[in-house]
């Protein structure tokens, strides 16, 4: 029996962390034949050559170069365009039958563009959110439109990618694959953290996690250093920074925490990259995770912990009641700090429940993308709401 060749596509520290059980899933099926391909950050001694992390757990069949040494606009297409011939030629020497990209970034972008003028079946992760302060929303959105298979994290999302027309019958609601991570990765103690990190935690301790947000112009800057005048009146408190992505103006937050954590050496430590095991394994000393991430609403509320979501970046998404919106002014993030670190708020915490499950989405996807029958697939039609009711 031919084996269903499965290509996972990663271009981020981040969302390999998301792929990570889904591709041991599939390594350890005898029906499918995991291929896998790397792009992006991975590839970039800036980003911290994240690729050889997958080499250690993982056969990786291509990487396609495409960061230019740029963060602009223009930059940026020019790495969407260079990304998109190459996946073209990968997907022509590996011919996988079906191609699995998770979430909104520009790199899978390209990977979805090339896989579907190839003719080839797309299964999209994390598909039907909204964050309506970056140009993720309209890419996301987008590859749910070129892709087959639908893998969202809440109902509310699967919905949502059926209002944009797909078939019911193609997209399944499996929850959010970083609760997967959480459940079967053994943590690391304090003292095992804190040496791995080659830092001491203190009575409070900040995890911060700031991006760009690419819709807005030149405004990184300004409000990450909101952030940081904040962060300089909290005593008494260790400040872990991991760096922000290869965005419009990445290059500015990234320079920030260097500068910062140089003249803060006694309380702040930063980070290209955590790696899932060291960030998962921080969030259970952290009093509260700061920043713009999607993790802070995906992952970090499953550890009962604060998140202080700063600004609009991930405006639209849904949010467990462990989420306290701010707007990206020092004021501001300081009364949300304060409501953090209050009693009333930390009896609220208890009672937290993640709105994006309690795991298993892995082995859920897994079974589908083997099971399903790819015959015709790429020929969609669009599910009108309009008629159907």
């Amino acid at each position: 029996m031919n084996k269903r060749k499965v290509c996972v596509i990663t271009g981020t520290r981040a969302e390999y962390g998301l792929l990570y059980w889904l591709m041991k899933e599939i390594q350890a099926d005898d029906a499918l034949e995991l291929q896998i391909i790397t792009t992006g950050m991975h590839l970039s001694p800036e980003f911290g050559l994240t690729y050889k992390e997958i080499e250690k757990d993982f056969k990786i069949n291509k990487k396609i170069e495409m960061l230019l040494s740029s963060d602009t606009s223009i930059g940026i297409s020019k790495s969407i365009g260079l990304a998109q011939i190459s996946f073209a030629e990968s997907y022509d020497e590996l011919q996988p039958d079906m191609v699995v990209v998770l979430g909104d970034r520009y790199e899978i972008f390209s990977a979805v563009s090339a896989a579907m003028i190839a003719r080839i079946p797309i299964a999209h992760l994390h598909g039907g959110e909204t964050t309506e302060g970056a140009f993720d929303e309209a890419i996301r959105h987008s590859i749910t439109k070129m892709s087959h298979l639908h893998f969202t994290a809440t109902e509310a999302y699967k919905n949502r990618v059926i209002q944009l027309g797909e078939q019911p019958d193609s997209v399944f609601n499996v929850g959010g694959l970083g609760i997967d991570n959480i459940i079967k990765l053994t943590l690391l103690s304090k003292e095992e953290f804190e040496e791995s990190i080659n830092f001491k935690l203190n009575k409070n301790n900040i995890l911060i996690t700031f991006h760009p947000a690419s819709l807005e112009k030149a405004t990184a800057q300004r409000q990450f250093n909101e952030l940081l005048l904040a962060l300089d009146e909290q005593k008494n408190t260790a400040l872990i920074f991991t760096k922000a992505n290869s965005d419009t103006d990445g290059r500015v937050i990234n320079q920030m925490i260097d500068e910062y954590v140089s003249k803060n050496k006694d309380k702040a430590v930063g980070f290209t990259s955590l790696g899932q095991l060291r960030y998962l394994s921080a969030l259970q000393y952290m009093d509260m995770v700061v920043g713009n991430s999607s993790s802070g609403l995906a992952e970090v509320p499953t550890f009962k912990k604060a998140t202080i979501n700063i600004g609009d970046r991930q405006k639209g998404r849904i949010k467990a009641r462990s989420v306290i919106d701010c707007l990206p002014i020092k004021k501001e993030i300081l009364n949300a700090f304060n409501l953090a670190l209050s009693k009333e708020f930390k009896c609220v915490l208890q009672a937290v429940e993640n709105p994006y499950g309690d795991g298993g989405a892995s082995s859920k996807i897994k079974s589908i993308i083997q099971n399903i029958n790819l015959t015709g697939m790429v020929k969609k039609s669009f599910y009108d709401l309009q008629v159907k009711k």
